[in-house]
């Protein structure tokens, strides 16, 4: 069993909106095999708060385009991690530190990587946003 294709794209729309936003190090893995809840786990990261705040706000927005608000949303008034549950989608958006601290990616290792097709225009947006910072 892989993601479905409705959560892939929901999942590539999520992490354009955060590319956008100069989201670092933006990685989706397939967590369908792994899980009943949900399909894909987004992982995303900014080097303050204020960013994170920013990158979860860019993807709500986009998402509401689609009809899509989730279903919980959790830690958005420290802003160190914000996770938006849209069910099939669930959205991590850390703060560089605890994004190292807690590892989600070696956690769930042995998960799939989902090609969220960014493309070197998004890459090139995250590397210059991690320069500046």
């Amino acid at each position: 069993m892989t993601a479905s294709e409705s959560s892939i794209t929901i999942a590539r729309a999520a992490a354009k909106a955060a590319a956008d936003k100069i989201a670092q190090d933006i990685v989706a893995l397939d967590v369908s095999e792994r899980l009943a809840l949900a399909d894909v786990f987004l992982i995303a990261s900014a080097p303050s708060e204020r960013q994170v705040n920013a990158i979860v706000d860019g993807i709500e927005e986009e998402l509401a385009k689609q009809d899509l608000r989730p279903v919980r949303r959790e830690g958005r008034s420290g802003g160190r991690w914000v996770l938006l549950d849209y069910s099939d989608i669930v959205i991590h958006v850390q703060h560089e530190e605890d994004r190292v601290f807690y590892a989600l990616e070696r956690l769930w290792k042995d998960c799939p990587v989902v090609d969220l097709q960014l493309g070197d225009d998004a890459s090139a947006k995250a590397a210059a946003g991690s320069e500046t910072e």
